[in-house]
């Protein structure tokens, strides 16, 4: 018999999703969603742009991944949030779904690796088996949300490069171009393209989850289309947006915000810690958005029970910066 260890943070679904509207949408595109993601030729490939009518993509959702809150209404989502290639300000989504085309799209896999590819970004949608998961997501900036992803673990896009043994970290680069992004052009003085990374031990994982969809749709422009990375137990600004490249390398790769403050906060680990401040304010506590409930910061954002042995002699403040 197989029993399952319910998680620290696990609850119901009727209680992780009150919104009865999204619960019966859902249910309806089930049937018709499930062929397209398993077909090569997806529904709303070759499409210029992905606006706020996106086309459906549901996916079963992996009951693994439950969570304590409500989901943070789809709306609030999309206009709030921050996304600098189109503006340093929350507002952005207007000139996201503007100027962001997120097809077609294309994706390098290289540096270190025996498989190295490019592909359009449906090439890769296609050769993955997709899912939903539900996943907080907490900002360094002190606000959460919770969000209903779709896409697939990360470590099958590192399954698929088959990295070399000497390939250490994992470095992603979003699109640096300003002919699709007025925020690039408008403040030259930020280091583009946005690049992060990630040690191959967190890139491998099963946490770190490749979005292409969200509230059973393909994701939004403000969100980071048509692919970006989420990992909930890290602050929101190592989740990058709007994918191009991934590029396994030996080295560590330093990233935007890194750059930007020459180390001094935003780091590399960024793991969410309420005992470890921000250099200018208190990570101690969080602005819950959709109900502004002030609510107490878990450690890794309340994935200390999966992540927590990830960092086994690994210490400093800034493993939470």
């Amino acid at each position: 018999m197989l029993i399952k260890i319910k998680k620290s943070w696990e609850l119901p679904e009727s209680a992780a999703t009150p919104e009865a509207v999204y619960l019966n949408r859902r249910q309806l595109m089930k049937g018709a969603a499930g062929a397209a993601i398993g077909g090569a030729i997806l529904p709303w490939a070759g499409a210029a742009s992905a606006d706020t009518e996106r086309a459906a993509l549901t996916a079963p959702r992996n009951e693994a991944y439950e969570i304590d809150r409500a989901l943070t209404p789809e709306d609030l989502n999309i206009k709030y949030n921050n996304f600098y290639e189109f503006g340093s300000q929350k507002q952005i989504s207007d000139a996201a779904n503007r100027e962001l085309k997120p097809r077609p799209w294309q994706i390098e896999i290289g540096g270190m690796v025996e498989n190295p590819i490019t592909l359009d970004v449906d090439e890769l949608i296609a050769k993955m088996t997709l899912e939903e998961r539900l996943y907080r997501h907490r900002c360094v900036e002190a606000w959460s949300m919770t969000v209903p992803w779709v896409g697939f673990p990360l470590r099958k896009l590192v399954d698929m490069a088959a990295p070399l043994s000497g390939a250490k970290f994992l470095r992603m680069e979003t699109f640096g171009d300003p002919k699709m992004a007025s925020g690039i052009g408008s403040q030259p003085w930020y280091p583009w393209p946005y690049v992060e990374g990630l040690s191959m031990a967190e890139a491998t994982h099963d946490l770190p989850f490749m979005v292409v969809g969200a509230y059973g749709k393909i994701l939004a422009n403000p969100m980071g289309a048509p692919i970006r990375l989420h990992l909930p137990w890290k602050y929101g600004f190592k989740s990058i947006k709007s994918i191009v490249k991934f590029e396994f390398v030996a080295d560590r790769p330093k990233s935007y915000w890194e750059t930007i403050s020459d180390g001094r906060e935003y780091g590399f680990w960024a793991n969410v810690n309420p005992d470890v401040p921000h250099p200018r304010w208190s990570q101690a506590t969080e602005r819950v958005l959709g109900t502004g409930e002030v609510v107490r910061t878990q450690l890794f954002n309340g994935y200390a029970e999966e992540i927590g042995d990830l960092y086994a002699g690994i210490t400093g403040e800034n493993l939470y910066r």
